[in-house]
């Protein structure tokens, strides 16, 4: 056999076995395909933005969960702080002369001021999850539960339950701007938003000490803290990461949608969990890879779209969104098992 022959059947067989071990990804490519061709303007360069943008906010998410998932831990309360993070952009960038705002006595701010503001506040409750699971040793499912809980209501007492809107122009025109024609091909400054926290989270994981003491931890804490790792400060770190990205998350989102609610980022945590999982993420720790993690959230989106253009009642969407986080947390054990 020729050296080109060799490196044909192995480029074929790692390609073989890309697929043997993404089924979902496969099967859910397939799907979106066979839809692509059977309904009209699925193959559209609006459909095509609309995936963009909300892939690129849920990437964020889903960067953040994905250091917690790597060291066997979770962050349940991930969808509710993206929420609080929305409401509290958008009560600091609400015109000072609309007559909806919430509190009045707040002048009208400048965007970075309030991004920055909302990135500490993040900081802040993800230093304090990190904190308890770290120096209590109270598990990251109880732990992040309860702060989730907390979170929605301070939430709801801080907007009075009511929705948020009146934003400043120049806030949802930067956020929601893009490059190229919006009537033909166009490119979302959302896309750029996440390649660059894409390839920060990659030179993270992969170049820095933090990256590597998270991969020791979620492999074996215990054998990670006899040589030398410093568990608890690392943990700390990774929930803080998380709810910084949790609340710029949260600020995108709030520009994206013109407007924000304690309801909003309702079920954002499962969606994140699901796309690591289907991305590669191990729940069972110390695997994950950021393009994975991409990828896996991409394909989840790019679910929903196909639903929707399938025209499904909105309220079966969950179902089938439900069984594939099952079925992708089904798979990752049994490779987890089948490997031991």
């Amino acid at each position: 056999m020729t050296a080109s022959n060799i490196k044909k059947s192995d480029y074929l067989s790692r390609f073989t076995g890309a697929l043997k071990s993404n089924p979902i990804i496969v099967l859910l490519v397939v799907v979106s395909i066979i839809v692509g061709f059977s309904v009209d303007k699925f193959f559209s360069w609006g459909n095509l933005g609309n995936l963009i943008s909300n892939t690129a906010i849920r990437f964020l998410i889903a960067l953040g969960v994905s250091g917690c998932l790597i060291t066997k831990g979770t962050d349940l309360s991930a969808g509710r702080q993206v929420g609080f993070a929305a409401c509290l952009a958008g009560v600091l960038v609400q015109r000072g002369n609309y007559a909806g705002r919430l509190f009045k006595s707040i002048p009208e701010m400048n965007m970075w001021l309030v991004l920055l503001i909302v990135l500490v506040v993040g900081a802040v409750i993800g230093l304090m999850n990190g904190w308890i699971i770290s120096s209590f040793k109270v598990p990251p499912f109880i732990t992040t539960l309860g702060t989730q809980t907390i979170v929605y209501g301070i939430c709801l007492v801080f907007t009075d339950a009511q929705p948020v809107g009146g934003f400043q122009a120049n806030y949802t025109r930067l956020i929601t701007g893009r490059i190229g024609n919006p009537k033909g091909f166009y490119l979302p400054y959302l896309l750029f938003v996440a390649i660059f926290f894409g390839l920060l989270f990659w030179f993270i994981y992969n170049k820095t000490c933090h990256g590597k003491y998270m991969y020791a931890i979620g492999g074996n804490e215990v054998a990670a803290e006899v040589s030398g790792v410093n568990t608890n400060k690392t943990i700390l770190r990774i929930y803080v990461i998380a709810g910084v990205m949790y609340a710029f998350a949260g600020y995108l989102l709030a520009a994206k949608s013109g407007g924000a609610s304690a309801s909003m980022g309702m079920g954002y945590e499962l969606e994140a969990i699901a796309g690591c999982t289907i991305g590669g993420v191990s729940t069972t720790g110390g695997i994950g890879k950021v393009p994975g993690i991409l990828v896996g959230v991409l394909v989840f989106e790019l679910l929903k779209i196909v639903l929707q253009f399938l025209g499904m009642n909105p309220y079966y969407n969950y179902i089938v969104q439900g069984l594939v986080i099952v079925v992708a947390v089904a798979l990752d054990v049994r490779k987890y098992i089948a490997k031991r």
